[in-house]
């Protein structure tokens, strides 16, 4: 256990290095892509999906390495954690939603579909994940050296279907994007269409691994913390994917502006009107 908890504690803090260090070397453009570009859904989605793994890692951080004798701080913070862990998650496959949503042309029936889809799997993770959190146990760590509190979560096979739903909707997702590119591969033209295949196929592929690898370690290592150790990573990495993307090919645009051969692909915003994807 002392190993496992030890563990778990290096790799919440390399995290939060590693998002400090991404966002120290992204700082210059992400300010000139706030500043720049309209105000849309779509922004507001990247702000999100940008900033809420920072609250979380802070979370965790004071999760594991505060000293608190005060077991109800701790499930406090665990609480904070999880509801942090499932806005940061949503918000990451809603980016690819979107992209997918573009790739089909706004096709209505297919966003209802990945919409329906999206929302069936974060609700009833939730509800998994709240459901087994009110039956766990927060401890406050008695081993030497080790300071924080960490979960002792009861049913944690059960716990491994929230990481196996998602893994479902990122293959039926990656599934939608594949059938499309081979639809549409003599007749789609233009840099945005490639990129948006690409970063659909590299983003599900990082999402499939992860899940799969959370789903199996929470088997696993059902009693001991190294359960938790690639939890913070999938959805840290998740969201600086989705965020380095969408802010790439906004980039992308801002080259071509004005350019007569440049293709605009449509993301709707959830509203009546379609835009284009690098001007959300």
């Amino acid at each position: 256990m002392a190993k496992g908890l030890q563990f778990l504690t290096y790799i919440c803090a390399s995290m939060a290095t590693f998002w400090t260090y991404d966002y120290a070397c992204s700082f210059h453009e992400e300010w000139t892509f706030l500043l720049r570009s309209r105000w849309t859904k779509v922004k507001c989605l990247y702000i999100i999906t940008r900033y809420v793994p920072f609250l979380l890692l802070v979370t965790e951080l004071y999760v594991c390495f505060i000293p608190n004798e005060n077991p109800n701080k701790c499930r406090m913070g665990v609480s904070i954690y999880s509801c942090l862990s499932m806005i940061s998650v949503a918000c990451s496959e809603l980016f690819f939603v979107l992209r997918t949503h573009a790739l089909w042309g706004n096709n209505r029936i297919v966003l209802m579909a990945m919409l329906s889809a999206h929302l069936a799997v974060i609700v009833a993770s939730t509800g998994i994940y709240v459901g087994i959190a009110e039956a766990s146990q927060v401890t406050i760590s008695a081993i030497p050296g080790i300071t924080g509190c960490y979960r002792t979560f009861s049913g944690v096979q059960t716990f491994a279907i929230c990481f196996l739903l998602l893994f479902a909707l990122q293959l039926g997702l990656v599934f939608l994007t594949l059938i499309r590119a081979m639809q549409s591969w003599r007749t789609a033209n233009g840099p945005l269409y490639d990129i948006l295949v690409k970063h659909n196929t590299f983003y599900y592929t990082c999402g499939l691994l992860l899940s799969a690898v959370n789903a199996l370690m929470q088997m696993v290592f059902s009693q001991t913390a190294y359960r938790f150790v690639c939890e913070v990573l999938q959805f840290v990495v998740l969201a600086i994917l989705a965020t380095r993307m969408h802010l790439y090919l906004w980039q992308i645009d801002q080259r071509m502006h004005g350019s007569q051969a440049f293709v605009h692909i449509p993301m709707s915003d959830m509203s009546s009107t379609n835009y284009a994807v690098t001007e959300v």
